[in-house]
C-alpha cells in the first residue's frame, strides 16, 4: 500500500524467509558458518536454536542457496507428527513412493534406506530438514537417529538439520537423547541483535527494497530496539505498521509517536512488547547477590583452595563475552594423553595468541587487519557491524567452513577461526601465501607457520571480503534468466582469452555452462557449473584485477563492467 509513495520495490518488512534480506549480524554469520561446516560433514546432526522471530528459517534458506546441485533436500515444516507420519513425510519430500495407508514403520524405513542407498550411488547427498522442532517427541527424534545408522566406512547417509526453539535444547539435554546428543557435529544458538545491529537491519532491508531515503531517524532506531528487544520479527512487523502509519499521515520520517502506536497495534496490552525496566530488575539483583555470598561463606567454611586465574581464563570451556550463544561441536572425543600431545604440538606449531593481549579482542583485531588488507580503515567504536561497513565500502561478507584448501582457492586474506593449546577460540587473519608458508597476523603480531600446521585444525571457520558485481543477488543455476548472465559471459571470453559477442538474451544456457565449467576446474573450484559466490569471487578477481590477494599473483588486465 505504502510502496510507492516511499519509492519501494517491495515491501521491506515482509516476515516471509526470503535470503536476499538476510541481514548478517555476526551471530547470523557464525550460525550460517555452522551450518555450513555441519553441511560439509560426513553427516549426523546439526543443531540451530534461538528465540522466536531471530531468523533462524532464513539463515537456513541462505545455506540452501549455497549447497550443491547435487543435493536431496527434504523441508519439514510441520513437525507435530507422530513417527509413522513423520516417515510418511520424509518419503512425500524425498518422492519415495510407498503403499497407500501403509502404516509399518519398518515399510517406511525399509524404503527410505533403499533411496539413501540409491542416492549415495547416484553421487546425491541427502538431507533432511525440520523446522519448528521443538514440537518433536522423544520418539519422533530417537526415530531419526535410527535414520542416521545407515552409512558407509567414510559418511552417513542421511545428515538431519534441526532449527528450533530454546526449548529444544533442553529437550535434547535429557538422558534418553543423550545418544542424539552426541551426534550433533554442529550446534548454534541465535540470540536478538544489539541496539547498533537493530539500525544496521533496517537500514539493509530499506536498500534490498529499493529506497536510498532515511526513513528513520537516530532516535527512533533506540525506541525501536527497546519496542523489539532486537527480535528481527518483531521489528519487521513494527516497522512495517510504523510506516502504514506514516504513509497514512503524509510524512516523510517515521516519529517515535508513530513507532509507539504501531507498537500498541501489534501487541495492543501485552507485556511481551514492553521494554525491561531497571527497578524490575532489583529483585532479582539482590537474590543473585545473596546466594553468591552463601557460596563464598560455604567456599571458606571447607577451605577449598580457588583455582589459579590464568588457568581458570584459558580453561576449554572458557566462553568469551563475545560467543553470544556460541556452542561449536567437534564430534568425537580423545583421550587424555593424546589430548595433552596435541596441545604440545599446537604450542610449537606458533598457533597462539600473543600472550601480552587480551583474546576476548581478537576478532576486533583481525577485522581491522582484514580491512587493511583493503586499504580501508575500520573502528569499530564509529563504523559498527564489520559486515554492515563493508556494504557501505563497495564489498561483501563470505563466511564459510572448510578445508585449507577451500580457503587457498579463493586467493583472498582471510578472518580465520582457530583454536590455541588450551582449546580457546581466537581469531588470526590470514594475510599471505608463499613457499608453503602462511602468514598470520594475530593482533599486533605477525608471524609465519607452515601450512600444514594450519590444516592440521581443519575444518576451519573462516571469512573473507569481496567486491560482488553490482547486480548480483543470488546464485545463478543452469537454466534461469539473470541480468549479468551478458556480463559473465563476455568476463569469461576475457579470461580465456576468445572473442566476445554481442549476447541478446540472459539466459544461462548450456553453452555458457560448459564455459563456467571450464573455468572453475582451472580455478580449483567443483565444476558444477552453478554461479554461487565463490566462482563469482573469482571472475571478478580475474577480471577487474583489483584488491588484495594471498599468493600475489598478477590478475587478467581486462575491465569488466557490471
Amino acid at each position: 500500500m505504502y510502496n510507492e509513495y516511499f519509492g519501494f520495490k517491495e515491501s521491506p518488512f515482509s516476515i516471509a524467509p526470503d535470503p536476499r534480506y538476510l541481514y548478517m549480524s555476526e551471530q547470523h554469520r557464525e550460525a550460517l558458518a555452522h551450518l555450513l561446516y555441519g553441511f560439509n560433514s560426513h553427516g549426523g546432526f546439526v543443531l540451530l536454536t534461538g528465540e522466536v522471530g531471530t531468523g533462524k528459517t532464513t539463515v537456513c534458506r541462505c545455506l540452501l542457496d549455497q549447497i550443491p546441485e547435487k543435493t536431496a533436500i527434504a523441508f519439514i515444516i510441520n513437525s507435530k507428527l507422530t513417527v509413522e507420519e513423520l516417515l510418511a513425510t520424509i518419503c512425500d519430500e524425498f518422492r519415495i513412493t510407498y503403499p497407500a495407508g501403509n502404516s509399518s514403520v519398518k515399510v517406511f524405513v525399509d524404503l527410505i534406506n533403499a533411496y539413501l542407498l540409491e542416492a549415495h550411488e547416484q553421487g546425491f547427498k541427502a538431507v533432511l530438514i525440520i523446522d519448528e522442532a521443538q514440537n518433536l517427541s522423544a520418539d519422533v527424534l530417537e526415530q531419526l537417529r535410527l535414520l542416521t545408522n545407515l552409512e558407509t566406512s567414510q559418511r552417513k547417509l542421511l545428515q538431519v538439520i534441526l532449527l528450533g526453539q530454546p526449548e529444544l535444547r533442553e529437550k535434547l539435554a535429557r538422558p534418553e537423547l543423550r545418544q542424539l546428543s552426541q551426534r550433533i557435529v554442529a550446534r548454534y544458538h541465535l540470540g536478538a541483535l544489539s541496539r547498533k545491529e537493530v539500525g544496521a537491519y533496517v537500514r539493509h532491508r530499506l536498500e534490498v527494497a529499493g529506497s536510498r531515503r532515511s526513513l528513520f531517524s537516530d532516535p527512533s532506531m533506540g525506541k525501536l530496539y527497546r519496542l523489539s528487544r532486537g527480535i528481527p520479527r518483531l521489528i519487521n512487523v513494527i516497522c512495517d505498521r510504523a510506516l502504514l502509519g506514516t504513509f497514512a499521515t503524509g510524512n516523510d520520517q517515521v516519529t517515535i509517536p508513530t513507532l509507539r502506536k504501531a507498537a500498541r497495534e501489534v501487541f495492543g496490552d501485552a507485556p511481551a512488547a514492553a521494554p525491561f525496566s531497571r527497578a524490575s530488575l532489583w529483585p532479582a539483583a539482590i537474590l543473585v547477590l545473596a546466594v553468591a555470598g552463601l557460596l563464598l561463606a560455604a567456599s571458606m567454611y571447607y577451605k577449598t583452595p580457588p583455582a589459579e586465574p590464568q588457568q581458570a581464563l584459558d580453561r576449554p570451556e572458557a566462553e568469551s563475552p563475545r560467543d553470544r550463544g556460541s556452542e561449536a561441536v567437534l564430534a568425537g572425543t580423545t583421550a587424555a594423553s593424546s589430548e595433552s600431545e596435541e596441545q604440545e604440538m599446537l604450542k610449537k606449531k606458533g598457533l597462539q595468541w600473543p600472550a601480552a593481549e587480551t583474546i576476548s579482542g581478537s576478532r576486533t583485531a583481525s577485522f581491522q587487519t582484514l580491512f587493511k588488507q583493503w586499504n580501508i580503515s575500520y573502528e569499530p567504536e564509529q563504523h559498527g557491524d564489520a559486515c554492515a561497513f563493508a556494504g557501505s565500502e563497495g564489498l561483501e561478507c563470505y563466511p564459510g567452513s572448510g578445508t585449507m584448501e577451500s580457503i587457498i582457492v579463493l586467493d583472498l586474506p582471510a578472518v580465520l577461526t582457530l583454536f590455541n593449546s588450551n582449546g580457546r577460540e581466537f581469531h588470526a587473519v590470514l594475510t599471505a601465501l608463499r613457499d608453503g608458508r602462511a602468514t598470520l597476523v594475530t593482533g599486533r603480531e605477525s608471524r609465519d607457520v607452515p601450512l600444514a600446521d594450519l590444516a592440521s585444525q581443519n575444518p576451519i571457520t573462516y571469512l573473507v571480503l569481496w567486491k560482488a558485481p553490482a547486480r548480483y543477488r543470488t546464485v545463478i543455476k543452469p537454466g534461469r534468466r539473470d541480468i549479468l548472465i551478458p556480463w559473465i559471459d563476455n568476463s569469461l571470453a576475457q579470461i580465456q582469452n576468445r572473442p566476445q559477442k554481442v549476447r541478446s538474451n540472459i539466459l544461462y544456457d548450456e553453452e555458457l555452462v560448459q564455459q563456467v565449467k571450464l573455468f572453475q576446474r582451472s580455478e580449483g573450484l567443483s565444476p558444477d557449473g552453478i554461479i554461487g559466490p565463490r566462482t563469482m569471487m573469482r571472475i571478478t578477481s580475474s577480471v577487474e584485477g583489483s584488491g588484495p590477494t594471498l599468493t600475489g599473483k598478477e590478475k587478467h588486465n581486462g575491465k569488466g563492467q557490471a
